[in-house]
């Protein structure tokens, strides 16, 4: 059995945030060792827990603005699909509005052009 597009698009998703998520940490990695590089006097385990103690900060912290954009967004969607059902009433009354004007405009004037013959 064939996976559909769906499956598809699920997986590559995944793929990609496995990769973003390698990237980071590379990254972290990087930048700690650039840190630890500044100070040649630490033995080499000090090094390591220095380098350690920065990637393992710099993820708690990425994971932290994550749930916080996730969290904030979930709100958003909240408020914008809030604000649309009412801008959506607020049109569909509009446009009954318009249609009943018409119609009523319609049958006044049909009913001014029956009297006056």
């Amino acid at each position: 059995m064939r996976p559909d597009r769906e499956e598809i698009s699920a997986g590559l998703a995944q793929l990609e945030g496995y990769l973003r998520g390698r990237t980071h940490v590379a990254d972290a990695r990087a930048e700690a060792e650039a840190f630890a590089d500044r100070m040649p006097w630490l033995t080499t385990a000090q090094r390591e827990e220095i380098v350690g103690g920065y990637v393992a900060d710099r993820l708690a912290l990425t994971r932290r603005l994550l749930e916080h954009i996730l969290k904030r967004s979930a709100e958003l969607r909240s408020e914008y699909t809030a604000r649309y059902e009412q801008l959506r009433r607020r049109v569909l009354c509009a446009a009954v509005a318009a249609v009943l004007g018409a119609l009523a405009l319609s049958v006044w004037a049909l009913t001014v052009a029956g009297l006056s013959r």
